[in-house]
């Protein structure tokens, strides 16, 4: 008998992400491209949510989030790795519902 699926559900203010593709290598704004090994300072990172626990007010799934790394958790699911973190970890949001926007956009 094959194992079931099962749905993951984040819970309370907990939200998980995937780190968007072109958070890794970069280019300057001359054209050089910039590894995503060469780090100069602590760097916050743009992923896509994935799923948000019942007390997640500010971010819905398939909003795009500014993060660090380096103060969360990553879990792998089906060889794609994730991050796990509160939602007050995050320090920003991009989305098309404009309510409290800063002017700037992706």
């Amino acid at each position: 008998m094959p194992d079931p699926k099962l749905e993951i559900q984040m819970l309370h203010d907990r939200v998980i992400v995937r780190e968007t593709p072109e958070a890794g290598e970069r280019r300057s704004s001359g054209g050089i491209l910039i590894p995503a090994t060469a780090q100069v300072a602590k760097r916050l990172i743009w992923g896509e949510v994935c799923g948000v626990g019942s007390h997640v007010r500010s971010v819905e799934v398939g909003d795009r989030v500014l993060y660090s790394a380096d103060d969360q958790f990553e879990v792998e699911i089906q060889g794609q790795a994730y991050m796990v973190m509160r939602e007050r970890d995050l320090h920003a949001v991009a989305n098309e519902r404009t309510e409290h926007g800063t002017g700037l956009y992706l």
